[in-house]
């Protein structure tokens, strides 16, 4: 029972850490905005409509230092400088999720951190960096935005339904048109946002029933997911051996039109 406590006191640390460092990051990032503008952040492209900012930058080298010091045993995986997950537990981060809408002033971005163990994520914090709002969760220990308790929504008409849809240049464009149709034909809205990590606690807080991208890296959704999962959606993603190096098809959905939306948007090739 000590040890079982012990352990317990140790991720709730760790979520405590990767909540107050996800915020310091994110008003860092918005102040770098504000007083830069869209000319002068120092952006790069990866790819084509793949951006990298000197504020990304900056903000995974502040979070994986920060995270070194104060927990040096842990493993480390970020977008912009990779790492490694080591032999125990692994942080896995993404400094700004939604990079090409902070460069052009959007307000769809934000910070995202999770711990992970296994094949389980533990601990998982999104800075809503343009509200200034903080998601977070531990496993089994439900969800919250600013400390207060979440849930997703309880729409079961479809009819009422408005979810995120995500899509990138990694996949095919003429299934993601197909996916569209299949959402329409059954009356159901969606937005496009420009953020999985966003998007998903949108599904967390109950704004949105559902969120869908054919294929997510793991800094994109990992800590979102678990939030969304915390807060009572149902969620598909690729077991943890595969995700953490390839990424994968992801979904999560308010429980009462999971069944529905899944036939919609997954089976759809």
């Amino acid at each position: 029972m000590k040890a079982q406590q012990t352990e317990i006191n140790q991720y709730s640390k760790r979520l405590d850490f990767a909540t107050a460092l996800a915020r310091k990051v994110g008003r860092e990032a918005l102040r770098f905005w504000q007083e830069n503008g869209t000319d002068n952040l120092g952006t790069t492209s990866k790819g084509l409509q793949d951006f990298v900012t000197r504020a990304d930058q900056e903000a995974e080298d502040t979070i994986r230092h920060a995270l070194a010091q104060k927990f040096p045993e842990d493993g480390f995986i970020g977008e912009e400088s990779g790492g490694e997950t080591g032999n125990a537990g692994y942080w896995v981060v993404d400094p700004i999720d939604g990079t090409a809408n902070y460069l052009r002033g959007l307000r769809h971005w934000g910070v995202s951190i999770a711990y992970v163990e296994g094949d389980k994520a533990i601990v998982g914090v999104i800075h809503d960096s343009a509200t200034d709002r903080i998601y977070s969760a531990q496993a089994d220990k439900g969800a919250r935005r600013d400390g207060e308790i979440i849930q997703v929504s309880a729409t079961a008409n479809p009819h009422m339904a408005t979810g995120i849809m995500g899509v990138s240049r990694r996949t095919s464009f003429e299934t993601y048109l197909k996916q569209l149709r299949a959402l329409n034909d059954a009356g159901i809205e969606h937005r496009r946002i420009g953020s999985a990590a966003i998007g998903i606690v949108r599904v967390a807080e109950g704004v949105a029933d559902f969120y869908y991208e054919k294929h997510l890296n793991c800094w994109d959704a990992m800590a979102a997911l678990l939030i969304a999962q915390e807060a009572g959606a149902r969620i598909v993603a690729p077991v943890m051996g595969s995700f953490i190096p390839e990424g994968g098809e992801v979904f999560c959905a308010t429980p009462k039109l999971f069944d529905q939306l899944e036939g919609l948007l997954l089976k759809v090739e």
